[in-house]
């Protein structure tokens, strides 16, 4: 019997609804290296959450980072950070327990949670992008575009998509009778739909975006060099855009494209893939929101700064909310 497990593989038996295979694969890893993926996964969550909280706090506490760029921003990390909170607990009971009788329901809440979850983080990176590239290919037009209302409704746009993507996938995917020959509908859903809107979109209006900003940047670089003869700052600046951008979309497609990649595929295929496979897989993807925070907020100064501040305890020793971050 064939169905649709949750990333739009196709297997044999659901994981979900048929926990028995699972649990026979598990009894041959043993119980040392369960723990030490439960502690490895454990502190994942842990980073994952403070680092996102930081930002969080940071932008609500210090005045100078109330800007419509530094919105997008929180709503990434409050996104991430739920991912840490939600996503991470779910399926490290998933990933690694074979005690626990996962039953439909609670799989469901868990694909909720991980696929909206995921695609919105996806979908505000997106949203940075945008940002960044009037800030840097239309700075004249700017602060007339990315206002403070701009910069919700493409929060609550975000958002708003993500969970109808989330709940539509998971019930395309896990609530339709069993088909035994024909699974086009749910398969073109779960499989094609899903993933374009979720990751081939966002990840290509991403990649034009940055290669627009990159260009952008060489030229203005090349420009600041004929204009006062300074090559060796012009030099660094087009070293550190082309650094910035490559960690950028680098760390981004590494996490993300292995598990989009199989879900697309492996359904047209004959051979169903090992829920292991797709386990891994979905961790990887989940690694970014750990390290969402420090892509977007370590590089700058007055983050690292803010950081400082919050985790020495200073801002509790005065008001420093109207500080000026370096």
């Amino acid at each position: 019997m064939e169905t649709l497990n949750r990333t739009g593989a196709v297997d044999y038996l659901h994981p979900c609804n048929e926990i028995g295979r699972f649990s026979s694969s598990l009894q041959n890893v043993s119980s040392r290296l369960c723990i030490l993926l439960y502690i490895f996964l454990a502190v994942v969550a842990v980073v994952t959450v403070c680092g996102n909280l930081l930002i969080i706090v940071s932008v609500g506490y210090f005045t100078q980072l109330h800007t419509p760029t530094n919105s997008l921003i929180v709503s990434l990390a409050a996104t991430d950070l739920l991912v840490g909170v939600l996503v991470f607990p779910f399926s490290m009971a998933f990933s690694l327990s074979s005690c626990l009788l996962h039953e439909g329901f609670i799989c469901q809440v868990r694909d909720i949670f991980d696929i909206s979850l995921s695609t919105c983080s996806i979908l505000n990176l997106c949203c940075i992008a945008v940002d960044r590239y009037y800030a840097v290919c239309r700075p004249l037009t700017y602060r007339t575009k990315m206002t403070n209302s701009t910069a919700m409704a493409m929060i609550l746009a975000s958002w708003g998509i993500s969970g109808l993507i989330g709940i539509g996938i998971t019930i395309a995917g896990l609530t339709h009778e069993p088909c035994e020959e024909n699974c086009s509908t749910e398969v073109l859903l779960s499989s094609t739909l899903g993933p374009t809107f979720s990751f081939y979109l966002p990840a290509l209006v991403m990649l034009c975006i940055y290669l627009k900003i990159f260009l952008v940047a060489q030229r203005q670089a090349r420009k600041l060099h004929i204009n006062t003869n300074s090559g060796g700052t012009a030099s660094k600046r087009e070293r550190k855009a082309t650094k910035t951008l490559a960690v950028v979309m680098g760390v981004f497609l590494i996490c993300w494209t292995p598990l989009f990649v199989c879900i697309t595929l492996v359904p047209f295929s004959a051979d169903p893939v090992p829920v292991s496979v797709i386990e891994t897989l979905n961790w990887v993807t989940l690694t970014n929101s750990m390290l969402n925070p420090f892509i977007y907020a370590f590089f700058y100064s007055w983050y690292r700064t803010a950081f400082r501040m919050i985790v020495s305890g200073k801002i509790f020793q005065g008001d420093f909310a109207n500080s000026k971050l370096s």
